[in-house]
């Protein structure tokens, strides 16, 4: 009798046929919506590198993070339970019809780290928990267990009774002991901070004859001053440096108590744990302007003296392999570092060293050798943050994954470019899928699938202009394939300095006491491979000085309620245009004043949070998402209300302003800066929380034209723009110097450097094998001296 189950059904698959699933090799985008993309619809090849290009705006972010990657993470999430995903991020479902053949999403994006104090590049990668482990194997003496070696871990003891309940159950004593790595007297910070106590009171007056110097602490003050004169601890009408050694110990450290003012309790603490509490726990830069003045003046960080700020405790720092501590391990370049572990042989941790060796050499593959592992992680730039999420997963043994990446080069000079490419493309061969938003040529000729988004920006983009090959898209007729093959000439003539900036001795960071003089009046770029001090040399000696503007691509401070017109001021003259035409009050037309609509106090929509589950954000009702009352939309400014005016692009808005009833010449100004930058396709009440570094670059730019600053410093002002935008970029640099401008660029952009009128080349490598001004002089003889690999590649570039 036949055993086939199928025989004779007709339903069984032929042996010819492949089987099924492996008929699912493309992932199916169709009517996407998100943002300003029309109606996409896409198929992109899985196990392949593919490309995203087009202008900034064009709506590339929209389709590979907001549409795909989005739904991934969300169905992803579901897969837990309600209570896990009570601690997850909310994530909508993307406005789309179809999404086919998703797979895992793993993002590797240039969000800055997380500034906590104790996170360094080693507890960010994995590579200080694999040499915890090895100190506690191999190093003489022997301390302890892997938390041994931790600053995150503290040393703990403990005794006491315990009822063992066994038998009749019986009391034993009982002790403990941790033993943690954390140096007791900073916490595993590195920096202790001091109180300058001569910025808090005037010691020569008495707490009733107002001694109190800190900001907001006014002498009639219930809570602060009068807790200190009333409290019965302290004699008011004694000046403070007469006080006893009791009562300046009282006045200064006293722990909380209660005490009774005027028959209300309320509490006394000394006066350094009370100014630790109500300013040093506070974040910074979100101080107000005054306060953050204050406390720079009276608080003052030092290293730790106990563990000269490597964090460990003493028993940490003794134990030692083959002469070297764990700190002297972690404070090492990881290129030295890469060698050092080589050359350990020790068969009984043969595995750990493997695994320790392969992560180190991924540093040194991926450009960031010239780092240390005690280097903190809030110091790392966008692009070093993104490549060093990298590392965690080309050791990674997912197959069938797809990568998403957000300009991978960005910070990579032209020698580096190559290796992240090498990268990619091993990330693809392993069986993933790559998907890369990027501008640079060089990674986009590597692609085997690219996607074209425009054609323009904003509400004139979001379509798929191209879908192909490299070659394909040179032919094509895009905006990116026609300017693909685009080579910047040198300049026939370069501009007279008209004086200069001495910098001397400059040693911030890897800097062998340089000394260079940057030339004013003209266009500088400061060049070399990432990592050979071109930031230490500019932020450590340029920066802060008088009349510098440093314009970089920090995160602008903001909440989703800022948008371009409220962050460079433009709003305030919108408002008064608006008042004025209509006779009411200009705080009618702020969502953040009166004109807010009272159901989503102005925010256009309401945030809804489901406890457990995934909260939701909804389109107000009332509004429609409009942010105003509806009073406030019957006041119109040239046949336009005020939602109406936010929702406009820059260029529109630009003509909007400029003439007819509407005309406003203050808000014009502003306006004219922001397409000046290349912003034009920015609406003007886009939330700042959506801008990509290199646009919130360009509006911090834009904010500063009106300024008075002489010398503008740019940190890599092409992040994020389009081959076409180079130009105008470029044009926009040329217009300051011939304004009367002093221009300097930090940058890698072969095009910048070519239309510079002199070249700062550091190097020749990173970290220690950098440091030094390897060229000085125009861009013409760097690429006739081509000495250095930033003049190998820009001779390259020129075709020189």
């Amino acid at each position: 009798m036949s055993t086939d189950l199928n025989a004779g059904t007709g339903t069984g698959p032929r042996p010819s046929e492949p089987p099924l699933a492996d008929s699912h090799d493309v992932i199916r985008v169709h009517g996407a919506r998100e943002n300003n993309l029309k109606d996409v619809s896409v198929e992109i090849p899985k196990r392949r590198l593919t490309v995203f290009t087009g202008v900034s705006g064009s709506g590339k972010s929209s389709l590979v993070f907001d549409t795909v990657a989005a739904e991934s993470q969300r169905l992803i999430n579901e897969t837990y339970s309600a209570f896990v995903q009570g601690f997850m991020p909310t994530l909508a479902r993307p406005e789309v019809d179809v999404l086919e053949g998703l797979t895992t999403a793993i993002i590797v994006d240039q969000q800055r780290m997380g500034a906590d104090p104790r996170s360094t590049v080693g507890t960010a990668t994995d590579a200080n928990a694999m040499l915890r482990i090895l100190f506690s194997r191999l190093g003489q003496p022997h301390i302890g267990s892997p938390q041994a070696f931790s600053f995150n871990v503290p040393s703990v003891r403990g005794s006491g009774a315990a009822t063992v309940e066994r038998g009749g159950g019986k009391t034993v004593k009982q002790t403990f002991t941790l033993t943690g790595g954390m140096c007791p007297r900073c916490e595993g910070r590195g920096a202790v901070s001091d109180i300058d106590l001569t910025q808090l009171y005037d010691d020569s007056k008495s707490l009733s004859e107002g001694a109190f110097t800190i900001p907001g602490w006014k002498s009639d003050s219930f809570w602060t001053v009068r807790v200190y004169a009333e409290s019965g601890l302290l004699d008011p009408d004694k000046p403070i440096r007469e006080f006893t050694k009791k009562e300046m110990r009282d006045f200064l450290y006293h722990e909380p108590i209660k005490v009774k003012v005027e028959g209300v309790n309320l509490t006394y603490e000394g006066l350094i744990p009370k100014i630790q509490k109500s300013f040093l726990a506070k974040d910074r830069e979100a101080m107000q302007p005054h306060i953050r003045a204050f406390v720079d003046r009276a608080v003052t960080f030092t290293t730790c003296p106990d563990c000269d700020g490597t964090r460990l405790s003493e028993a940490a720092r003794s134990s030692r392999i083959a002469g070297l501590n764990i700190a002297d391990v972690c404070a090492m370049q990881i290129t030295d570092l890469a060698e050092w572990v080589s050359g350990l042989d020790e068969p009984s941790v043969a595995p750990l060293l493997a695994a320790l060796r392969h992560t180190l050499d991924s540093f040194v593959e991926i450009g960031l050798g010239y780092l240390s592992l005690d280097r903190p992680a809030g110091t790392l730039s966008g692009g070093e943050a993104q490549r060093t999420k990298m590392i965690r997963h080309l050791g990674s043994s997912l197959t069938d994954v797809t990568y998403v990446f957000d300009e991978p080069t960005i910070g990579l000079h032209p020698h580096d470019i190559q290796r992240m490419n090498d990268l990619l493309r091993r990330l693809r061969d392993k069986g993933n899928t790559v998907l890369v938003v990027e501008h640079k040529p060089e990674v986009i000729a590597i692609a085997d699938h690219v996607i074209d988004l425009g054609p323009g920006a904003g509400t004139a983009g979001g379509e798929v202009v191209f879908e192909g090959t490299v070659d394909g898209l040179r032919a094509a007729g895009t905006l990116t394939g026609r300017h693909l093959d685009d080579r910047a000439a040198l300049k026939p003539s370069v501009r007279r300095p008209s004086g200069t900036l001495e910098v001397r001795g400059a040693a911030t960071h890897n800097l062998r006491d340089v000394d260079v003089d940057i030339p004013l009046g003209v266009l500088v770029a400061v060049t070399g491979v990432a990592g050979s001090g071109k930031s230490s040399l500019i932020h450590g000696s340029v920066a802060g000085r008088d009349g510098v503007v440093v314009v970089d691509q920090t995160p602008i401070r903001g909440s989703r309620r800022s948008n371009p017109a409220t962050y460079t001021g433009l709003l305030d003259p919108i408002r008064k245009a608006f008042a004025k035409a209509n006779g009411v009050k200009p705080a009618l037309f702020s969502a953040n004043s009166e004109g807010a609509c009272p159901a989503c106090n102005g925010a256009g929509v309401v945030y809804t949070d489901l406890g457990m589950m995934a909260g939701i954000t909804t389109t107000c009702e009332e509004c429609e998402g409009r942010r105003f009352q509806a009073a406030v939309l019957e006041h119109r400014l040239g046949g336009r209300d005020i939602s109406e005016v936010l929702a406009m692009p820059v260029t529109e808005a630009l003509e909007f302003f400029a003439a007819g009833e509407a005309r406003t010449p203050a808000a014009h100004a502003v306006l004219d800066r922001l397409a000046d930058v290349g912003l034009g396709y920015l609406s003007l009440g886009q939330p700042l929380t959506t801008l990509s570094g290199g646009e919130r670059q360009r509006l911090k730019l834009a904010t500063h034209l009106g300024g008075k600053g002489g010398v503008y410093v740019l940190d890599e002002p092409t992040t994020g723009l389009h081959l076409a935008d180079v130009e105008h970029l470029l044009g926009l640099l040329d217009r300051l110097v011939d304004g009367g401008k002093s221009v300097i660029v930090i940058e890698h952009h072969q095009a910048v450097m070519a239309h510079a009128d002199w070249i700062i080349d550091l190097g020749p490598g990173a970290g220690h094998d950098g440091g030094r001004v390897v060229f000085e002089g125009t861009p013409a003889d760097l690429v006739a001296a081509g000495s250095t690999l930033t003049g190998e590649h820009l001779a390259a570039y020129v075709g020189a």
